[in-house]
């Protein structure tokens, strides 16, 4: 199955709320007028792409008919589409860099597919031929951990678990010096998630951050928030939580296929400001995507 095919079968429930919802604004009409406008901005907003996003696109298509003259349907849709694939970015994958080693930290609240996807992207990555080591750093949470040593089991990568309760920068420390002492290409960080204390949680992750820096000094380190797209704006505003808290090099949305307001990735790509680079379309071990802002724009909008 193609990367397209694979967007729009993951997004059928959004796909056929945008549709359903636009057939009704544009029943009648071959053209948009200002009325309509603000219908096709209510219906983003309804579909989680946030209000300041949904503004964004929706100026943009005014200026293109200000500029083309063009109001017809085919025309502003395409204008959207233009736009959404704009805020998405271009295309990015995790930097993985050769002879290096690299550390994925995972960051994100319990319960958005965070340690799952962990373990998905060591087969991702121990496919490739790559050396992989997880470390359950998520100590918090005994399920996170016992979670991981099943990933592992089942993909045959080494996991570096402590005690529950323990210190996740040791587990950490022994995970990089594990990473080392084998060799290994990657090493994945899966931490914890506790937001109801933001400091507890930034003190946590600048802890991690301050002993990578200083047992690896030249790995090459990125950090990626994974968001539930069924939590609508609760994402939106995890995103904005996380930022604060630690940089993000990147971001991932686990259960777009289960969401039918996938229109979220658009809201906390214009929030973030930071690439979208995983997508969760099933349960499958194979339906971790890398993002694709066209192909998933496509699938969104079928036109």
């Amino acid at each position: 199955m193609g990367l397209l095919e694979s967007f729009k079968r993951g997004l059928t429930k959004t796909r056929d709320f945008w549709a359903s919802e636009w057939v009704k604004t544009t029943a009648s009409h071959g053209k948009f007028d200002e009325e309509m406008l603000e219908d096709f901005e209510e219906i983003m907003v309804r579909s989680d792409c946030g209000v300041p996003a949904s503004e964004d696109v929706i100026e943009y298509v005014k200026e293109y008919i200000r500029k083309t003259g063009d109001d017809s349907h085919e025309g502003v849709m395409k204008a959207v589409k233009t736009h959404i694939v704009e805020v998405l970015g271009e295309k990015q994958t995790i930097e993985i860099v050769p002879g290096k080693l690299n550390i994925i930290l995972m960051v994100g609240v319990n319960g958005t597919g965070k340690t799952t996807t962990a373990g998905k992207l060591a087969l991702k990555y121990k496919n490739e031929g790559k050396k992989v080591i997880l470390a359950a750093a998520d100590t918090f949470r005994a399920a996170a951990v016992q979670q991981l040593k099943e990933w592992g089991e089942r993909t045959s990568t080494a996991v570096i678990a402590h005690e529950e309760g323990s210190d996740p920068a040791s587990v950490v420390f022994d995970a990089v010096a594990a990473a080392k002492a084998r060799k290994s290409d990657i090493l994945i960080v899966d931490t914890a998630g506790r937001l109801h204390n933001k400091k507890n949680l930034m003190d946590e992750l600048s802890k991690i951050n301050r002993i990578i820096d200083r047992e690896a000094p030249d790995a090459n380190k990125k950090s990626i928030l994974i968001i539930d797209a069924t939590t609508g704006q609760n994402a939106v505003l995890q995103t904005e939580a996380f930022s604060e808290a630690v940089h993000l090099d990147y971001l991932g949305i686990t259960k777009l296929d289960g969401s039918a307001k996938g229109g979220v990735a658009i809201a906390v790509s214009y929030l973030a400001k930071v690439p979208i680079v995983l997508a969760g379309l099933g349960e499958g071990v194979e339906d971790l995507s890398e993002f694709d802002p066209e192909a998933f724009t496509d699938a969104l909008i079928d036109t």
